[in-house]
């Protein structure tokens, strides 16, 4: 069976990946992803805050005396919380680029224009074959509108993209006003890739110790509608390709992603828990299920469940909305 689909211009044989995790800490583990499969390797993200710290604690040094803030620096974690620094995060590239030959895409995880962007340039010139920007943003400051929080987004691929020669992804959150033109913005400024969605991770209250409650707790299947119903907005309106990550976890939930438009489906919770031989299993369960139903390929698959062709998108969500309403008995 025909699996082969096109992801930020490279040519895969299936939409199968990791996505960006603690998986490839490990170059053992790295090597068994690519073994069971996996059409490209996502690294773990590069967050603003390392480069950040990395850049104060140069500043620092060199002015120790200077009037800064005495509590600058505490607003960023400990360094230990990190797995890897700039530096050594570049040399993983280099490392992991020697060991698999697969596409190798780098994560960078910010929120501001500022000069860690310039990072990019190095990620690629320490050998990663695309970049992935996972833009995790929560707007607190009432004085910021929507317009002023996307518009940034858009202006920091911008700017991304006029330092790198590689294709760029951008990893959203769901939570935008108007998602669909962002999407499209995003686009017109040469995105090569939506990534649909980054989690949206909320920490808990511990009211004994009145203290903040931060746990990860791994997806399920449960959050991948809300992907679903974007992927299949988007579809057909944006050049980019489409990537589905979260709430990927069985062969009919990657078939949910490709039918509603998605170009790669990534996975993280459900190798985390199963490990990298998931993928290989997945991948030949949607070999066969596409087989049965009489499928020559995955691209006659591949936006079949989308809107595209749906003459009021809007109107049709509004139904799908009332419609589920009454299904509660």
């Amino acid at each position: 069976m025909d699996l082969a689909t096109t992801y930020l211009g490279f040519q895969l044989p299936h939409p199968l990946m990791p996505g960006a995790s603690p998986l490839i800490e490990n170059l053992d583990t790295v090597r068994e992803l690519e073994d069971a499969g996996a059409a490209a390797i996502v690294m773990r993200s590069l967050f603003e805050e390392q480069i950040t710290a990395e850049q104060l604690g140069a500043f620092h040094s060199m002015e120790l005396h200077a009037g800064s803030h005495p509590e600058a620096q505490s607003y960023f974690p400990d360094t230990d919380v990190f797995a890897l620094g700039p530096d050594e995060y570049l040399e993983k590239i280099r490392r992991i680029k020697e060991a698999v030959a697969v596409p190798v895409i780098a994560s960078l995880n910010g929120t501001s224009m500022g000069g860690w962007l310039d990072f990019s340039r190095r990620m690629v010139e320490a050998g990663a074959d695309a970049l992935e920007l996972n833009v995790y943003y929560l707007a607190t400051d009432p004085d910021e509108n929507a317009a002023m929080v996307e518009g940034r987004i858009v202006e920091m691929l911008r700017a991304v993209k006029a330092q790198v020669p590689v294709p760029v992804a951008v990893k959203l959150s769901p939570f935008y006003s108007a998602l669909a033109h962002l999407a499209r913005e995003l686009d017109r400024a040469g995105a090569d890739g939506l990534v649909l969605f980054n989690r949206f991770y909320q920490p808990d209250i511990d009211v004994e110790a009145l203290e903040v409650d931060r746990r990860l707790h791994l997806s399920d299947s449960s959050e991948l509608p809300l992907r679903l119903r974007w992927l299949a907005i988007l579809d057909g309106h944006v050049r980019a390709s489409l990537a589905c990550s979260g709430g990927v976890h069985s062969s009919l939930d990657a078939i949910k992603a490709v039918m509603c438009g998605a170009h790669a489906v990534q996975m993280v919770s459900g190798l985390l828990r199963r490990g990298p031989d998931q993928l290989r299993t997945i991948r030949q369960e949607i070999a066969e299920w596409l087989e049965t139903h009489e499928y020559d390929s995955l691209q006659q698959m591949q936006g079949s469940m989308s809107l595209i062709h749906c003459p009021d998108p809007s109107a049709y969500e509004r139904t799908n909305y009332t419609e589920i309403l009454h299904t509660w008995r």
